[in-house]
Parts: C-alpha cells; sequence; structure tokens
C-alpha cells in the first residue's frame, strides 16, 4: 500500500535562477571532472584558472558540491537565506524529510515544509539530498507498535512513497542512517527495524529503493565511522558484501561531527579511499566542527583536502549555516558567526577549495554579495601601545583595485584576553572571535585606507590573529 498525500502536488518547476552562474554549476562539476580525468587541467598554464569567490562555485570548479543543511523555519529570515543563496550548491533538509515529518500517521503524507525546502533550493539552481529514510531516531509512535509483517510493509512502502514523490529531482538519498552500534563491538544498533527484522532489512530497504528511483545514489550514512575503528570496518564488511552480491549500493555518507574530545583522526583521508576502492561513492554529510580561530580553520580544512584527495569523495555537507542555529551552537562549530558573519574557517575552506575571497564576489544587486567583482580589501595589524596586562590594537583596512562600500574582518585573541572597548568598527563577539564591521567609514575608494581600534586587557599582551578582509 501507498498512503496517499495529504498536502498539494509538489511543484516541479521551481522559479527563475537570479544569477547565470548558478544555472551553470552541475556543468561546471561535471565538465571539471572530466577534464580532470583527461588531464587537460593539468596542462594549462599556471594562473589561467579562475579563482571562485563562493564555497559552491569553488567546490563545482573541483567537480564537487558543496552543500548546506537547511530548516524551513529559518527561509523566512532575510540574511539566512542570503547566505544560503550565495554561498551552497546543494541543500539537505534539517529534519523535515524524516520519518516523523513526512509520515506521522500511517499511509498519511505531508509533504508540505520538505517541499518548502526542496522548492527553494531547485529555484536557486541548487542540488537536494534527501535525508533520511530508514532510522530508529525520530520515527513516529506507530512504527514501533507494528509486528514484523507490518513493519516490513510500511518500510517498503515509506521508501517507496517518498522517493516517488521526488523520483530523479534528488541527486543522493540516505537510504539507512546509523544502523551499527558505537564502542569495539562492530554490531547492529537495536532499532524495530533491526530487532524485528533482523540484519537483511538493509540489503531490502536498499532494493527498494533503487525500484523507487534508479536514478538516485543510493547512500548509507553514520557518525564516529570517520577514521578506521570496529564502527567503520563493520561497516566497510556491509559495503564490501553488497557490492560483492549486487545489492544496489552507491555511496557511504561520512558525517564527520568533530570536537577536541573527538578530532578529525589522523587516518581521515584514508579511510575515505578504502570505502572508494570497494566501487562507491563518498560523501561527507554533516560536517561541524566545534572550535574557533584558527585551529577550527586548520581542522575544515583539513576535512576539504582529505575530500579533494578522494577522487570519489564527491561532495560536502555542513550541518548549518550560523553558529546559533546548529544543533551544538554551544561549540561554534560552523563556518559562521551568529551575525552571518565569515570566521577563519570559512577563509580556510575556501582557500582548501582553490577560491578567493576576492574571486567571485557576486553580481551587482545580489543580496549578502559585494556590488563590485573587484572589490576587496586587506587588514593589517600593529599595536599600538602596550603595558603589562594589556594593549592597545590598530587594524588598518586598505580596499583594492576598485571601491568598497563596506568590510568586515575577524580577529582570534588568547582566552585570557578581554576586548574593552573598540572604536570605528562595529563588533560582535563569539568566545574568543571578535568580527569588527565598518561603521561611518566603510565607503573606501580604490587603494584608500580607514582603520579601527581596540582596547584588550588580559595577563598576555601577544597580539590577535587577523583573518582575512571580507569587502562588501
Amino acid at each position: 500500500m501507498i498512503g496517499k498525500e495529504t498536502t498539494g502536488s509538489r511543484r516541479r518547476a521551481g522559479a527563475a535562477v537570479p544569477r547565470a552562474r548558478r544555472r551553470l554549476r552541475a556543468a561546471l562539476s561535471a565538465a571539471t571532472t572530466a577534464l580532470l580525468t583527461a588531464g587537460v587541467l593539468a596542462a594549462l598554464p599556471q594562473g589561467a584558472a579562475h579563482a571562485a569567490g563562493t564555497l559552491g562555485d569553488a567546490a563545482a570548479e573541483k567537480g564537487r558540491y558543496f552543500g548546506a543543511a537547511v530548516s524551513a523555519g529559518h527561509l523566512g529570515e532575510a540574511q539566512y537565506v542570503a547566505t544560503l543563496n550565495r554561498e551552497f550548491s546543494s541543500v539537505t533538509a534539517e529534519n523535515e524529510m524524516k520519518w516523523d515529518a513526512l509520515e506521522p500517521s500511517r499511509g498519511s503524507f505531508n509533504f508540505g515544509r520538505a517541499d518548502q525546502i526542496f522548492d527553494h533550493a531547485k529555484s536557486q539552481g541548487m542540488d537536494v539530498r534527501g535525508h533520511t529514510l530508514v532510522w530508529h531516531s525520530q520515527l513516529p509512535n506507530w512504527v514501533s507498535q507494528l509486528g514484523a509483517s507490518d513493519l516490513r510493509t510500511a518500510m517498503n512502502d515509506h521508501i517507496t512513497q517518498v522517493m516517488t514523490h521526488y523520483r530523479g529531482e534528488i541527486h543522493s538519498w540516505d537510504v539507512v542512517n546509523e544502523a551499527f552500534q558505537d564502542g569495539g563491538s562492530g554490531a547492529r544498533r537495536s532499532s524495530p527495524f533491526q530487532d524485528r527484522l533482523g540484519d537483511g532489512f538493509i540489503e531490502e530497504a536498499f532494493r527498494t529503493a533503487r525500484a523507487a528511483d534508479p536514478n538516485a545514489k543510493l547512500c548509507y550514512n553514520d557518525y564516529n565511522t570517520d577514521g578506521v575503528n570496529a564502527k567503520s570496518n563493520a561497516v566497510y564488511s556491509m559495503v564490501r558484501d553488497f557490492k560483492a552480491r549486487g545489492v544496489p549500493i552507491d555511496c557511504v555518507g561520512f558525517q564527520s561531527h568533530f570536537n577536541p574530545n573527538s578530532p578529525v583522526p589522523s587516518d581521515y583521508q584514508a579511510n575515505l579511499q578504502r570505502f572508494a576502492d570497494l566501487g562507491v561513492d563518498v560523501q561527507i554529510t554533516e560536517l561541524d566542527i566545534e572550535g574557533s580561530g584558527q585551529a577550527q580553520a586548520a581542522d575544515y580544512g583539513n576535512v576539504v583536502r582529505a575530500c579533494l584527495a578522494v577522487s570519489r569523495c564527491t561532495g560536502i555537507t555542513v550541518w548549518g549555516i550560523p553558529d546559533k542555529y546548529s544543533w551544538r551552537s554551544s561549540g561554534t562549530p560552523l563556518l559562521f558567526d551568529d551575525n552571518y558573519n565569515k570566521k577563519p574557517a570559512y577563509d580556510a575552506v575556501l582557500s582548501a577549495l582553490g577560491g578567493t575571497s576576492g574571486g567571485d564576489p557576486g553580481d551587482p544587486g545580489d543580496p549578502g554579495d559585494p556590488g563590485d567583482p573587484d572589490a576587496a580589501c586587506t587588514a593589517a595589524y600593529t599595536t599600538a601601545e602596550q603595558w603589562n596586562g594589556g594593549y592597545n590594537g590598530r587594524v588598518t583596512i586598505t580596499a583594492g583595485s576598485a571601491p568598497i562600500a563596506g568590510w568586515s574582518v575577524t580577529l582570534t585573541l588568547g582566552s585570557s584576553q578581554q576586548v574593552v572597548s573598540v572604536w570605528n568598527g562595529s563588533p560582535s563577539h563569539n568566545g574568543n572571535v571578535m568580527t569588527v564591521r565598518s561603521t561611518w567609514n566603510g565607503s573606501l575608494a580604490a587603494g584608500a585606507s580607514t582603520s579601527f581600534g581596540f582596547t584588550v586587557n588580559g595577563s598576555s599582551a601577544s597580539p590577535p590573529q587577523i583573518g582575512a578582509c571580507t569587502a562588501s
């Protein structure tokens, strides 16, 4: 049985894409991959390639996508939407495509909020990842109350109904999510599916998914599998078995949630590569890294470089846009601070992708984009005065070869330091990271300079680390 849909039919065609370059992303990605395979790019003169200025565009030039998890509840927020539209080329629904959201009662489907995300993504020329079809969490109560026969029918009907709704329009689906235990056992996780249907439920889910949408990439997705360990070995054995027996599996998702107690493993790239060697794509599906400043930036850069080093790593998704909406916001794990300012981690990711903040700022008049494609600025720090337990710092902002209308600079201070005053700039704070934006002194002619200053108290007078200057 396939249940009826309780909301109106999903719009198949999105609105016109506001920027031509978004319509070219998919073609650029495919063309770049083909050129890399043929060795053509290696033969180009050094410096001939164009340096993209956003995450999505820079990733496309490397033959990858760069996506974000999106919540329908934030699509009414102008800064959220402007940042999403400018920076990302793929979207994952944070919660809106999970079982409890789509099928709260058996056979009655509600695609309204999921379609809101899907339609917005398509209107911007973005791809969409599907997340997730079969998962032990966020299940409606009725699923857990079913016996084995009914549960098998309900699982297959849910997969078929959801994938048919989006058939041909979602590039990858997390068919089964988090089916293995943590720890050293490598065993399957207890869940209604595992406990009542046994080990075969994963294979059955993938076969049902292939029948529902033959063109979608079918992925297994999990966390704490980023390095070689008992859990990742168990997933590896399953994927190897599936490939040997012709079970349809196309990709493996590595969630990649990191923090100081669970850092990026030293064998991260090697682990991605061993899965790719089985003949599946690998995707980084839920990336976030707790921390701040240059340490966080270095970790983000290492993750991106690991993906780029594995030819079958097809894309990266960060699990959210600004820190304030992260599921672990206190750890400030994302690329944008609470005010949507680019953090040092953003600069590290863009640089690792081969982009530059001055490379492709956007078209004049686009919300959130600089108005001039050549707009750029630099930031230089000097210590003006210093005393026992504090100092005055000064940052000089210089416009590049075109006028700018505004600027922002991120500074990372020592953990024992506290900013007590700022002048000639508007500060915002996120832990020991301070972002200063222009006030009256934002408009600069080409090559012109201005400055802002600040006073720091603390047990250390070490100078801050200065991030890149961002022009607007």
